[in-house]
């Protein structure tokens, strides 16, 4: 077992016009809707070899198609990210809880299971942009006091979290920094290193590869 409890992927239905925004242009809102369709298609089978007790997507919009068997979904509520992202780990209950994003489509399993939750009470995963692409915590119930109010989406994100982690006296472990795919840079950038992803393949369609 890799001592994670619960693994959470929180992330949003692939609708025109309300993801990836950032990609347009060059993509057209239907394009970047496609390949973040990929990048969440991505992150699920990446994480499937993560050994748990159970897996839990934390969804915005109708989950029908998106939610793989044997996976609990959690519809996200209403205000920022902070806010879904503590809602998700309560939905989580206790025990060692580890949250990613759809935004990192070249996630490799061992990235997660690198976290030791007897040594370190959170862990984080690095964003190239500032911000972070995964939060572990080994006490799920600490969310609220370790997230909330934390800026988001901003080159200062991770700097603020890490303070935060760092107040509450929590032992940290940095996973591997990777690159969220939030511009067209970057997800060129990804698709280079993931050739063969349903995400590099979604991106080539729509001919700014």
């Amino acid at each position: 077992m890799s001592g994670i409890d619960t693994l959470l992927v929180i992330a949003k239905e692939p609708v025109a016009g309300r993801v990836k925004t950032r990609l347009v242009p060059p993509l057209t809102f239907e394009q970047a809707a496609d390949v973040a369709a990929a990048a969440l298609w991505d992150t699920l089978r990446a994480v499937a070899p993560v050994p748990v007790r159970q897996r839990l997507l934390a969804f915005d919009g109708d989950a029908a198609q998106w939610c793989p068997e044997g996976w609990r979904v959690s519809a996200q509520p209403e205000g920022g990210l902070d806010t879904r992202l503590v809602a998700a780990f309560e939905a989580a209950g206790n025990g060692p809880s580890v949250l990613v994003g759809m935004d990192t489509p070249q996630l490799r399993a061992d990235q997660l299971t690198a976290w030791d939750p007897d040594r370190f009470d959170a862990c984080l995963g690095p964003a190239s942009d500032g911000g972070y692409w995964a939060i572990g915590f080994t006490d799920a119930t600490v969310a609220a006091a370790a997230i909330s109010g934390i800026p988001m989406s901003l080159a200062t994100t991770r700097e603020h979290q890490l303070a935060r982690l760092d107040e509450l006296g929590l032992r940290v472990q940095l996973l591997d920094e990777l690159t969220d795919v939030d511009t067209i840079d970057a997800a060129r950038e990804v698709a280079h290193e993931v050739p063969r992803s349903a995400f590099a393949q979604a991106l080539t369609r729509t001919g700014a590869r």
